[in-house]
């Protein structure tokens, strides 16, 4: 059995050490290591951005970035962004207007709209369409993503 090591991260916002073996993509951790099991894993190549989680603000596919690499990050993941309050603006826009149907590449695709929203508080189709190339969707046909990202823009404003 290969060494294990531990890798402190914040995850959502608490302090977290999961124990890796070296080779341990981020997604894995994640989902194995600390049952947040709203990151999903599609393709196993980084081209569906299913397991799109931010590193320190940042939209990263987390099937590129070993555990180890992420040590001391501040990781925020789906299950990070709602509070007691309810869903995050962006989690109720994607519901408002229909940016999801069968929710597997939702999480990916709200936390992608995060990172572009951090940027760019008024983005235009153009940009929002952009900003999610990375993320796919086979249900929706994206306009309704790009609708929700647009009201949760609103929003946040």
């Amino acid at each position: 059995m290969p060494d294990r090591e531990r890798v402190g991260l914040v995850v959502n916002g608490e302090p977290r050490l999961v124990e890796v073996e070296p080779r341990t993509l981020l997604v894995h951790a994640l989902r194995d290591g600390l049952g947040l099991t709203g990151t999903h894993v599609g393709c196993d190549t980084s081209q569906c951005g299913a397991c799109t989680v931010l590193v320190d603000g940042k939209a990263v596919k987390s099937c590129t970035l070993l555990a180890l690499q992420a040590e001391g990050s501040e990781v925020t993941t789906i299950e990070g962004i709602a509070d007691e309050a309810g869903l995050h603006p962006v989690q109720q826009a994607f519901v408002e207007h229909h940016g999801l149907q069968c929710g597997f590449c939702t999480p990916g695709m709200i936390l992608t709209a995060l990172d572009l929203l951090s940027r760019d508080p008024d983005p235009d189709e153009r940009t929002i369409r952009h900003a999610l190339r990375g993320n796919l969707c086979r249900c929706t046909g994206y306009q309704p993503i790009v609708e929700s990202v647009r009201a949760a823009a609103e929003a946040l404003r």
